[in-house]
């Protein structure tokens, strides 16, 4: 009785006041102790409410009902099929949905239904891959930003393909420790395009200078990403294979491993191209003749003209000159300007294209240098300024 007048009086009720009442309802059924008969009514009493021409009567429903395990079902699944705006709070926080029910709503709903899917807590891998695959790019976003959601590999890759290039996507991608190598570096080719495109558009850069520093800014990139996988030998080789077959593996990124001190991605760089094992590479660059490093570069396929290049840094290496810095990725000055300074000398030909890159790459270093320099002058230059004021 109580119910049908309830109902009734929701005919004519204005429609703030309907709402209300909405959510009165709801969180009767939920903490009140009802009579299994007075529970029942209450939950016709919803099911009658899913038709009210007022939205905010549903969302009503839906904001009290959305994160309970005891809501009934049948209102749950009707408001989760609602309009984008009361289905959200449902689909965001409902424990009554199954992975089925939120791969539907993926590849029905739209980006705000999709959004409210891929903020769940403790998202299962099957529904991140659902909105990877299908899901806009708004959704795609939350769901990098969830970090409650378990997101496959493979789903990382897919929302790169896919968006790679907003830079709203791109940022988190950067940030994540899961993502495979390959991604890795097609993101850093996305950011290098992006950056190139950018200063082309405000007219700060020509578009052959634009094209040239986004280009060596990204190899710097890939060369951070290689290094940080030196260590882990399983990711080193994929991504030589992606250098490679994206036209990247050139030799201007192989001297720049070989004059950081990285020579375990150069001699692996360098086996690669010339389908000869890591082993016997790193035998000949240490110590085998130079004639026969010359029989290496030139089988590796790369260019002649940088054989001297390549050759003094061997050398310098051999000589102890070459001092590897745990933890620097920076190119090292010194060992630079001494390669740089035989190469000038004219006795090799012209070398015209590579003095260029060695000199970029001596004032990358140079600057380096400045900036560790004054970053250890700092503290004690604060000191001494705490003991001016001090006296």
């Amino acid at each position: 009785m109580i119910v049908r007048q309830f109902i009734e009086w929701m005919r004519t009720a204005p429609r703030e006041e309907r709402a209300e009442a909405s959510t009165a309802l709801a969180r009767a059924y939920l903490y009140s102790d009802l009579s299994p008969d007075d529970r029942a009514a209450a939950e016709g009493a919803m099911m009658i409410l899913l038709d009210d021409t007022w939205p905010l009567v549903r969302r009503a429903l839906a904001d009290v009902l959305a994160a309970s395990p005891s809501a009934p079902g049948a209102v749950i699944y009707a408001l989760a099929s609602d309009r984008p705006e009361i289905a959200a709070p449902v689909l965001a926080l409902s424990p009554l949905l199954v992975d089925v029910d939120l791969i539907d709503a993926v590849a029905a709903g739209t980006w705000m239904a999709q959004s409210a899917i891929a903020s769940r807590a403790a998202l299962p891998r099957p529904v991140a891959a659902a909105i990877a695959e299908a899901g806009s790019a708004e959704a795609c976003l939350v769901l990098l930003n969830n970090r409650d959601a378990e997101i496959g590999p493979f789903s990382l890759d897919r929302i790169l393909e896919r968006y790679g290039h907003l830079e709203a996507i791109r940022e988190p991608l950067t940030a994540r420790k899961d993502l495979s190598a390959n991604s890795r570096l097609s993101l850093i080719a996305r950011i290098g395009q992006s950056l190139a495109g950018h200063a082309v558009g405000r007219e700060w850069l020509d578009v052959d200078n634009a094209l040239r520093i986004a280009r060596e800014a990204c190899e710097k990139m890939k060369m951070t990403a290689a290094l940080a996988a030196q260590t882990q030998d399983a990711e080193l080789r994929p991504i030589i294979l992606h250098l490679r077959g994206s036209g990247q593996l050139t030799a201007g990124l192989i001297l720049r491993a070989l004059l950081s001190g990285k020579t375990t991605l150069f001699e692996a760089a360098l086996g690669e191209l010339a389908d000869i094992p890591a082993g016997r590479v790193s035998g000949l660059i240490r110590g085998g003749s130079l004639s026969a490093v010359r029989a290496l570069f030139d089988r590796a396929g790369l260019p002649a003209s940088a054989f001297p290049a390549f050759k003094e840094a061997i050398e310098t290496m051999r000589q102890g000159r070459f001092v590897s810095e745990p933890g620097a990725a920076r190119v090292k000055r010194r060992m630079i300007e001494r390669v740089l300074a035989r190469c000038q000398n004219g006795e090799f030909g012209d070398l015209s294209p590579f003095i260029t890159l060695l000199h970029r790459f001596a004032t990358e270093a140079a600057r380096e240098d400045a900036r560790v320099f004054f970053d250890r002058l700092a503290p004690k230059d604060i000191r001494s300024r705490r003991q001016r004021v001090a006296a």
